[in-house]
């Protein structure tokens, strides 16, 4: 069997990674169901729950260039260890407001920079790790796989949130904090090749590196934007719980099924591409995916039946997928692993733009327009995107292969 084909249990570093993101996304996911239904019983407000995504998203503007510099200098796992040792402590603090009952919008809004602190430095470290702890040539697949596990997480959590949170807030937040203890674990446990880089002064030239590394690679630069946009516009997980409450009059569990739907499309799409990666014509299918993407939303907004739009969400997580496999999988085989942490940290800040800072616009555009023409908007911006950046980026519609 060639190594490419091997299976990634032989890979244990990896595994433990990967073990180490389930549990710690399952306990992200838990905690922003409880966060989002919470804020929105407490406020009963579109545009608290855009601060909420806001608020998580500048931390990371500020921090997560310095924090892909850190990731090219120390150990990338210890990185990963003291993030999740951070929302330990979040999840400690917010199961004790919970029980106490003294949480507040205030603490809420507090508890999102701290929680935008930790992934600022955890999401550079996570993307840049697999490629140290895989060989190249399996390295499509790994990323397929940890995709895969994330979505796992993804489904569970919030369905499992959504069920504990009829015991109370408390309880949902305690639950986190246990799966971030185990993610702790794993994570401190990592071992791989670290060879320490030359000492070198920190200017702003090294700090901004990978912003210099991406402009200079077109197809790199179109992949990372085309997501930014798509996901900006389309995104419309901020206002599930006015959709789930106001619109199709379902509570925490049906508001649970609706934020695991994507992530159960994209897991379906993940095991699919684990198994047969997509080897040919990857610039057209990535535009393919994400116009599906934009249908897939523009359906979930005009849909006033629970199970469309279940199915509509799903669509779209699996178009979803499909992006960014590709994506994932360009960037790190087109860098070098003394760049990973910088370039990764620049991907992560257009990842964060794209979930947190469109958590935001959708808030807005509702608090403007209503929950129904914010999603309609953002659905068809995402097409007019696609098509316009095939047009800006004919290097990355043009592409063949993952490896130029």
């Amino acid at each position: 069997m060639s190594v490419g084909r091997s299976p990634l249990r032989e890979h244990p570093a990896f595994m433990r990674f990967w073990c180490a993101r389930l549990a710690g996304s399952a306990g992200s996911q838990m905690m922003m169901v409880a966060v989002g239904w919470q804020m929105y019983e407490l406020t009963a407000s579109a545009w608290d729950l855009g601060l909420v995504g806001l608020l998580q998203f500048l931390p990371a503007l500020v921090l997560t260039l310095p924090a892909g510099h850190a990731a090219d200098r120390w150990h990338r796992g210890r990185i990963l260890a003291a993030c999740f040792a951070l929302q330990t402590a979040i999840g400690g603090l917010l199961a004790a407001s919970a029980l106490g009952h003294w949480a507040s919008r205030e603490l809420l809004l507090g508890i999102s920079v701290l929680l935008g602190t930790a992934r600022a430095f955890q999401m550079p470290v996570q993307q840049a790790l697999p490629a140290l702890l895989v060989p190249d040539v399996v390295l499509p697949r790994a990323l397929a796989f940890s995709s895969a596990g994330m979505q796992v997480a993804i489904i569970g959590g919030p369905a499992l949130g959504g069920l504990l949170y009829a015991a109370g807030a408390g309880v949902v937040y305690g639950t986190c904090a246990a799966l971030f203890v185990a993610a702790l674990w794993l994570a401190f446990g990592l071992r791989y090749e670290h060879a320490p880089p030359p000492r070198e002064p920190v200017t702003l030239r090294t700090v901004f590196a990978g912003v210099s590394f991406i402009r200079s690679r077109e197809a790199m630069l179109g992949a990372i934007s085309l997501d930014l946009f798509a996901v900006l516009l389309g995104g419309a997980v901020a206002l599930l719980p006015i959709f789930a409450k106001d619109i199709l009059h379902v509570g925490p569990w049906g508001l649970g099924l609706l934020r695991s739907a994507p992530a159960a499309g994209a897991l379906l799409l993940s095991v699919w591409l684990t198994r047969r990666p997509i080897e040919r014509h990857v610039g057209r299918a990535m535009f393919v995916a994400v116009i599906v993407f934009g249908l897939a939303t523009l359906a979930f907004g005009l849909s006033t039946s629970f199970w469309v739009s279940l199915g509509a969400l799903f669509v779209s997580g699996a178009a979803d997928m499909v992006s960014v496999v590709i994506r994932q999988t360009l960037v790190q085989l087109e860098t070098p692993n003394e760049m990973r942490g910088r370039v990764s940290a620049v991907n992560s800040i257009f990842i964060g733009a794209s979930n947190q800072l469109g958590e935001f616009e959708s808030g807005v555009t509702a608090a403007w327009f209503g929950p129904v023409g914010s999603v309609v908007m953002g659905g068809i911006g995402t097409i007019v995107v696609a098509l316009t950046w095939m047009r800006l980026f004919p290097a990355l519609a043009q592409r063949d292969r993952l490896r130029g």
